[in-house]
């Protein structure tokens, strides 16, 4: 069935794509007074970052991560993530500040990147060490880049009418025919996520102090404070960023092909010990240096940019709730925060990824051969690097393909398939479409073009934005319902780790011993 002819038998049920459920993880660095990463703990006033669900941290002790509830309509995602920037930036100490790009202000060093710590309890110990062992593996520098991720689901009303349309599969069981097509639309996040990249990257520039441990890089300067590449769109993507380089030299790679060959090629990597990783150590002077030495510690330690999840209860095993209960939505990590925007993301690129989605579960999505593997992953770099360089060319299906011509074909598809959503959606897909003819008006290159203007570099342009921000949100009229309930999770979750840590039984040691014993 053509893509128009699935257009078309949506047509006829596609209001229940409104009932579709968008949620948004935003990371930001806090700040001290002089641009460094900030050194002092997660602030009490945000609540237990082992159990507040809304308000936690990533990587770092600094690097505070938003999660918004999966929610209908891009208008309310975006509504909710401002209210919850609102909050952190209201509780937030003076003398500190978020900073509102992927690519991190000044640094002092790996050692004044501070790890993420969760409370004595055995879970967040092992999330801490989970850390340490990233640390240890990939450096402290690159995990203090912040980023974005899109998370987005179906409806299950959707799902049963687009079920009926393809006959061949009609009677297959449910739970496997939605996983067999967020599988589908996963790859193809992959064939295209490249134009997700050039589109939306905002991470062209990057402070020199990042860069102190990079010898061999091929990055130009800017000024005596900066380094970028003239026509790149998100360095975040590539050669700097959060790679598995290790996993792919030892030729593990997460097969998408079907939700099985997924699972078990990650557990695969899970399983497998790494000589690296066992010239690091398990332990040094009785403290984890990693949680194990194998290639992956844990699944979510592979890096990709799109992520079938599963729907989590208590205490399950990501991998182990893929098997069991199938995908439950898809998550897309390749986007940066764009500084040039409040929240780091707006309602009009909502619209478009949403209708972004929907094209890629409707365009046909066959397997991805080792050979096609090889053609991602180079273009997902000559974006990352040259996105905007006039006739840059791409590869597919072993043929060199001009970037702007294959971009127009993919977003006319996208438009088509928008129609099935809103116009609203219809607007903002061909607002942004615009960006594939004129690179200027990307992320990218506006932030580019504004820093040559204004005579400023990557630090002393983006911090405007961090004291501009932080303005807005301090002299915003609190949203009294929103701040209670969030000072009601703040209190919970304090209340929660407290629970957690009093009714640990076992010792750390056998804690992670049961732990991967058990069904990963």
């Amino acid at each position: 069935m053509s893509l128009q002819d699935k257009i078309n038998s949506v047509s006829s049920f596609k209001d229940s794509l409104g009932e579709n459920l968008i949620g948004i993880e935003k990371e930001g660095l806090r700040v001290a007074k002089d641009g460094s990463i900030a050194q002092t703990p997660h602030p009490q006033s945000f609540g237990s970052a082992l159990t507040h669900p809304e308000i936690t941290t990533d990587f770092s002790e600094a690097l505070v991560e938003i999660v918004t509830r999966p929610t209908k309509g891009a208008s309310n995602v975006i509504d909710e993530l401002s209210k919850i920037n609102h909050y952190i930036n209201f509780h937030l100490g003076s003398n500190e500040r978020f900073w509102p790009a992927s690519m991190p202000c000044i640094l002092r060093g790996k050692t004044n990147i501070p790890i993420a710590y969760y409370g004595e309890s055995n879970l967040g110990k092992m999330k801490t060490v989970y850390r340490r062992g990233l640390a240890n593996r990939y450096g402290s520098v690159m995990q203090a880049i912040a980023g974005i991720h899109f998370n987005y689901s179906f409806s299950l009303e959707f799902w049963d009418s687009y079920q009926k349309t393809i006959t061949s599969e009609s009677k297959l069981d449910s739970k496997r025919f939605i996983s067999r097509h967020y599988m589908a639309l996963t790859r193809n996040v992959l064939r295209y996520g490249w134009l997700v990249t050039y589109l939306f990257g905002a991470s062209a520039s990057v402070c020199k102090s990042f860069m102190q441990d990079y010898h061999d890089h091929k990055l130009e300067e800017f000024d005596d404070n900066t380094l970028y590449l003239p026509y790149a769109t998100s360095l975040r993507m590539g050669d700097i960023g959060y790679q598995n380089s290790q996993e792919d030299n030892k030729g593990v790679k997460a097969n998408y092909n079907s939700l099985r060959h997924y699972i078990y090629s990650l557990r695969a990597a899970m399983q497998t010990n790494c000589e690296d990783c066992e010239a690091i150590g398990l332990k040094k002077d009785g403290e984890y240096l990693q949680l194990n030495t194998n290639i992956l510690q844990i699944a979510n330690e592979y890096y990709s940019s799109v992520r079938p999840k599963p729907i989590i209860n208590g205490s399950d095993r990501p991998l182990g709730a893929l098997l069991n209960r199938g995908v439950g939505y898809i998550e897309l990590r390749s986007l940066d925060v764009n500084p040039l925007i409040k929240d780091g993301i707006d309602e009009e690129q909502v619209q478009f990824l949403e209708s972004f989605m929907l094209f890629c579960l409707l365009e046909d999505s066959p397997v991805i051969s080792s050979s096609e593997i090889n053609e991602i992953d180079l273009n997902s770099s000559l974006v990352a690097h040259r996105g905007r360089e006039p006739g840059l060319k791409l590869m597919q299906k072993g043929k060199e393909l001009n970037l702007k011509n294959w971009g127009e074909s993919i977003l006319n598809k996208i438009h088509d398939c928008s129609a099935l959503l809103s116009e609203a959606h219809q607007r903002s897909v061909k607002q942004i479409s615009d960006r594939i003819i004129n690179p200027d008006l990307t992320p990218s290159a506006q932030m580019l073009n504004e820093m040559k203007l204004q005579e400023q570099g990557f630090f002393e342009y983006t911090d405007q934005f961090s004291h501009k921000y932080q303005k807005i949100f301090k002299n915003m009229k609190i949203s009294d319902g929103y701040f209670s309930e969030l000072d009601r999770l703040r209190m919970l979750s304090k209340e929660k780790q407290l629970e957690i840590e009093s009714d640990d039984q076992l010792d750390f040691d056998q804690f992670l011993e049961e732990y991967f014993s058990s069904d990963t």
